[in-house]
């Protein structure tokens, strides 16, 4: 991701961001099953980690954790989690091939531009292993726009998602949706697919 504008309210708002999301890490469903698909000390990617809460409760878990965020402020507080290893990085930083047993990107590549979608999502296929487990989280809708705080947002509905998935080589076999109440203030309707490669 390269919008300065999306970076720098969350460096600002790092120390927030991390009050909303950390707590309710640990009673994510998605993320229960998640940790329950993988390998015993499986290795996983938390892309676009933020603050580190999903990847600390990975961590908890026996899991290896690798965690990336493109905003320095939220790597370190991702590094200061046990077992988490935390380093500045963006979506086209994901170069591995076979490498992963789960990939989780809750909620991150809503930020990319719809056009980058495609190849983010063939890197993350070609970085599990084969049979490996993706997650991916986003806000519903169509079109794309900046959020009260300036933070850009691609919203896309359950099919078009599904679509992009399957030309990435990924299959779908779970989803959940709900609304929530985000760092802006804001209820926002969101879906959440697990797939597998």
């Amino acid at each position: 991701m390269s919008d300065d504008e999306t970076l720098s309210v969350y460096a600002a708002k790092a120390g927030d961001y991390a009050n909303l999301t950390d707590d309710a890490a640990a009673q994510d469903p998605s993320l229960i099953a998640f940790i329950a698909a993988m390998p015993r000390r499986g290795r996983v990617l938390d892309l676009g980690c933020g603050p580190g809460g999903s990847a600390a409760v990975m961590a908890q878990a026996g899991l290896v954790v690798d965690a990336f965020d493109p905003v320095p402020e939220m790597v370190v507080l991702a590094g200061r989690h046990a077992g988490v290893s935390a380093r500045e990085a963006g979506f086209e930083d994901v170069i591995q091939v076979d490498h992963y047993d789960g990939i989780w990107a809750n909620f991150s590549l809503l930020h990319a531009p719809r056009d980058d979608m495609p190849k983010h999502l063939a890197r993350i296929a070609t970085a599990l292993k084969p049979g490996g487990r993706f997650h991916i989280g986003v806000k519903t809708g169509t079109g794309s726009k900046r959020d009260t705080l300036g933070r850009r947002y691609t919203y896309y509905t359950e099919s078009e998602l599904v679509d992009l998935l399957a030309a990435a080589g990924l299959t779908v076999f779970d989803h959940r949706e709900g609304c929530d109440t985000g760092l802006d203030g804001v209820d926002a309707h969101w879906i959440v697919l697990a797939a597998h490669a």
